[in-house]
């Protein structure tokens, strides 16, 4: 009798430590005490969290859904904080398909850059030729030297780009890379040029850079995907969740799980406005909320922000044919979309951009 009356006492706290501790509400992601998640290694497991817990519009999600289908959406994400809201896939795609990111892999190559960098291999004030050595163009001596591999990166080597020529536009030989403006005077869209960005980290590093992306990010953040080529052009592609893993490491500013993929210095670098000809571009990185930008099919300078209807602190990697990474700080979200083309041909910007973000508001609190 004496050891029942002993330990009612303690069984009671114990039951109503229990009953407050169930009834406990979640933390909400969007909470700036929130810890950060990071999925783990294997590909299918990823923590979710319900729209409903954080106050969005479902009935306004089955709009969304239904505009991304007519768009001919194939994989579709938005991390909260890291962990998965919306996850949706259409046509036969799925979990674990491919797809091409096209030139959103540019903001893959440039996080190469910035681990090169930090590595010692390389810095983005050196000369190109340093690394590609002499002759890569066919201008002078003097105007080769001129080029450093931050102009490449900033789209500034003010080589020639005829858009309107693919073959010439993603051309690598010496005899394609023509003077046209002095370089870090000029600002335009480049393949051929950027291309050579892919080099130079080969060269720098002693690896091949698609070897070298592996071992110093997919492998670290649990990504899978692989490299093709279609004539000149180098394509990188994976499945929606390595899209959104890649993500998550730019919106945590390089750091994943704890470790230091790439420094915040570069992060912060990358992510702002990398020349005055076009602020709306970093490091082979889009930038919204900017008050002009450039396209990238001609030499148009538009006033405002690149994608009004998104959050002003936004950064995004763009391909062709609509693929998008975007990086939002302030909502701490990513937000993946992959598939065909929306309906705008241009590479890189389209008016598919604002309208898929309006249908995004509509779901937001």
């Amino acid at each position: 009798m004496k050891n029942i009356k002993f330990f009612l006492p303690i069984l009671f706290c114990l039951l109503v430590f229990s009953c407050q501790k169930d009834n406990t509400p979640p933390v909400n992601p969007t909470d700036p005490s929130a810890e950060m998640y990071f999925p783990p290694e294997a590909h299918n497991d990823w923590d979710n969290v319900l729209p409903s817990a954080l106050d969005w519009n479902e009935a306004k999600l089955a709009d969304l859904r239904a505009y991304l289908d007519s768009k001919k959406t194939r994989g579709f994400i938005i991390l909260v904080n890291g962990k998965i809201v919306v996850e949706e896939y259409f046509k036969d795609h799925n979990i674990n398909k491919n797809w091409n990111w096209y030139s959103a892999a540019k903001s893959l190559t440039s996080t190469m850059v910035a681990i090169a960098q930090d590595e010692g291999h390389l810095n983005i004030n050196d000369k190109s030729s340093d690394y590609l050595g002499q002759g890569w163009s066919s201008l002078t001596t003097a105007q080769e030297e001129d080029i450093l591999v931050k102009h490449h990166i900033s789209m500034t080597t003010g080589l020639q780009n005829p858009i309107g020529n693919f073959n010439q536009w993603t051309c690598v030989t010496p005899s394609c890379f023509n003077y046209q403006a002095a370089p870090g005077t000029r600002w335009a869209y480049h393949q051929g040029a950027f291309t050579l960005t892919q080099d130079i980290i080969t060269q720098a590093t002693g690896l091949n850079f698609k070897q070298y992306g592996k071992q110093k990010i997919r492998d670290k953040i649990g990504m899978t995907g692989s490299w093709s080529q279609l004539l000149n052009v180098r394509i990188f592609s994976s499945s929606t969740r390595s899209m959104a893993r890649f993500g998550l490491l730019a919106l945590n500013e390089g750091v994943w799980d704890g470790e230091t993929i790439y420094p915040m210095a570069y992060h912060n670098e990358m992510t702002n406005t990398s020349q005055n000809m076009n602020n709306a571009y970093g490091y082979l990185w889009w930038l919204n909320g900017k008050n002009n930008f450039l396209g990238t099919a001609d030499q148009t300078l538009y006033p405002g922000s690149l994608i009004p209807n998104a959050p002003a602190d936004m950064y995004a990697a763009l391909g062709a044919q609509d693929q998008k990474i975007y990086v939002v700080p302030s909502k701490k979200m990513v937000v993946v979309r992959c598939g065909e083309s929306a309906g705008n041909t241009e590479f890189a910007t389209s008016s598919f951009d604002n309208e898929l973000w309006g249908k995004i508001n509509e779901v937001l609190p």
